[in-house]
C-alpha cells in the first residue's frame, strides 16, 4: 500500500490522470472550450456561469477556484479561453497563477482572434498539440506521501455516520500514517461537533479557527434570514433517520477519522506539504465543496453517500461509497463501494477502511470510477460571496 504509480508534474507533484484542460474564464467562452473539448482526446473543459460583472470578493473566488483546478495534479497542460478582458481576471491573470506548475499554459482571447470560429481553431490546435506531448508521459511509481485525499459525504441517512463514514476516516488514517494528506470540508457539518474537531488539533490557533469558521457560516446564514439549524437535516437526511443537525454531523466528521487536525484551510486553499489532516471552511453544497478540494489540489475523492449519489467532479476521480445495501442495489451504476457488511456484522469498520484504500489506490493507478466510465463528471461549481453586479 505504500506507494502507486501516477504522472510527475515538473514541480514535484503527482497526477493519478493526464488530462488536457479546457478552461473557461468566463461564460462566455463556455461553448467555445466545450466544442474543443469535444474534438480533442483526453480533453476536459470547465466551464461555469462566472466570470464577469462579481463584486471583488467573488471575483477573487472565482479566480482561486480556476486557478487552483488548472494547478490540480490531475491536469498535465492547459489551454484557457477569455471572451474580452475581465479586469483581475483576465486569462494572463489566471496563467500567471498556474506558471509556477511548469506545465504547459495557453491563452487564447475570442476578440483578439477575430471571432468565434477563429477562437475555436486556434483553442484546438493548440489542445491538440498538448494532447500528443502528454502522452508521451508514462506513469512513474511514487509514494502514497504524494497523495492528498478529499473526503465528501451527501444524501446522508443513519448507515453513513455508522458505516460509510467511519470507514472512509479509516482510509484517511491509513494514507496519513503513509506521510499522506487529507481534506474534510462542508464546515456547516461540523455544527455541534465542533468541539471533537477542536480537541484534536494541533494547536489552540487551528481550534479558535474551526470555531470561528462554523460560526462564520452561521451568521452568513442567519443574515439572509435561514436558521441552519432549523433548516438542517435536509428532508433526504430525514427520510433516511437523521433527526438533528449534530446527528448528521456525528457522522460526517467521522470522515476525518481519528487524525490530528495540522492546519485549516480557507475554501479552495491549497494547504501545506506537512502530513495530516487538514480542515477547510466552505458549505455543505456537494459539487461547490468538491470542487474547493480540487482546486486545493485532490487528486482522488472519496464520496460517502447513504441514500446514494451521482456526483463526480470533471478533474478529480470521485469514488462512491454506501453503507447502505439498499442505496448500492439502485445506485450501482454511479456508487462504486458497499460497505453495508459493516452494520451486517459482515466485516469490520477497519475492513472497510482497507476496502477503499485499495479502491484508492487503484483508481490512483489508473482504474476509472463508475461515473468516469459513465462520462458524467456533473459536479463543478465555484463558492458565491456577494451578489451579481
Amino acid at each position: 500500500m505504500s506507494e502507486f504509480w501516477g504522472f510527475v508534474r515538473p514541480d514535484g507533484s503527482v497526477g493519478v490522470r493526464n488530462h488536457v484542460l479546457i478552461l473557461s474564464a468566463t461564460i462566455y467562452a463556455n461553448r467555445v472550450c466545450e466544442r474543443v473539448s469535444d474534438v480533442v482526446y483526453g480533453s476536459v473543459p470547465l466551464t461555469h456561469p462566472l466570470g464577469r460583472c462579481q463584486v471583488q470578493p467573488d471575483l477573487r473566488m472565482t479566480r482561486r477556484f480556476l486557478a487552483g483546478s488548472a494547478r490540480n495534479p490531475n491536469v498535465g497542460a492547459v489551454v484557457i479561453v477569455e471572451h474580452f478582458r475581465e479586469e483581475g481576471m483576465t486569462a494572463d491573470d489566471l496563467a500567471d497563477d498556474i506558471a509556477s506548475t511548469g506545465k504547459p499554459v495557453a491563452v487564447v482571447n475570442m476578440r483578439g482572434a477575430g471571432g468565434l470560429i477563429h477562437a475555436t481553431e486556434q483553442a484546438t490546435r493548440y489542445a491538440a498539440n498538448y494532447a500528443r506531448l502528454l502522452s508521451d508521459l508514462r506513469r512513474e511509481r511514487v509514494p502514497v506521501s504524494k497523495l492528498l485525499y478529499g473526503t465528501e459525504c451527501g444524501t446522508s441517512d443513519t448507515t453513513s455516520g455508522l458505516a460509510g463514514n467511519p470507514a472512509t476516516g479509516v482510509c484517511m488514517e491509513m494514507i496519513i500514517a503513509e506521510g499522506g494528506r487529507g481534506i474534510l470540508a462542508e464546515c456547516t457539518e461540523w455544527m455541534g461537533c465542533e468541539n471533537w474537531l477542536t480537541s484534536r488539533a494541533r494547536t489552540p490557533e487551528i481550534a479558535e479557527q474551526i470555531i470561528a469558521g462554523v460560526n462564520h457560516m452561521e451568521q452568513r446564514a442567519l443574515a439572509s434570514g435561514e436558521d441552519i439549524r432549523g433548516s438542517q437535516p435536509t428532508g433526504d437526511n430525514m427520510v433516511g433517520g437523521l433527526t438533528t443537525i449534530e446527528e448528521k454531523s456525528m457522522g460526517a466528521v467521522k470522515k476525518g477519522g481519528n487524525a490530528e487536525v495540522v492546519g485549516y484551510l480557507d475554501v479552495a486553499e491549497e494547504p501545506g506539504i506537512e502530513p495530516g489532516l487538514y480542515v477547510m471552511y466552505g458549505p455543505g453544497h456537494g459539487a461547490e465543496s468538491i470542487s474547493s478540494m480540487a482546486a486545493a489540489g485532490c487528486q482522488v475523492l472519496v464520496f460517502s453517500t447513504g441514500g446514494g449519489h451521482a456526483s463526480s467532479h470533471p478533474l478529480m476521480p470521485t469514488i462512491k461509497v454506501t453503507g447502505n445495501a439498499k442505496s448500492y442495489e439502485l445506485m450501482q451504476d454511479t456508487v462504486d463501494l458497499d460497505v453495508s457488511g459493516i452494520l451486517r456484522g459482515e466485516m469490520s469498520i477497519e475492513d472497510g477502511g482497507k476496502m477503499i484504500l485499495d479502491e484508492v489506490l487503484a483508481v490512483a493507478n489508473g482504474r476509472i470510477t463508475k461515473s468516469e466510465a459513465l462520462c458524467d463528471d456533473n459536479s463543478f461549481a465555484i463558492h458565491r460571496i456577494g451578489v451579481s453586479i
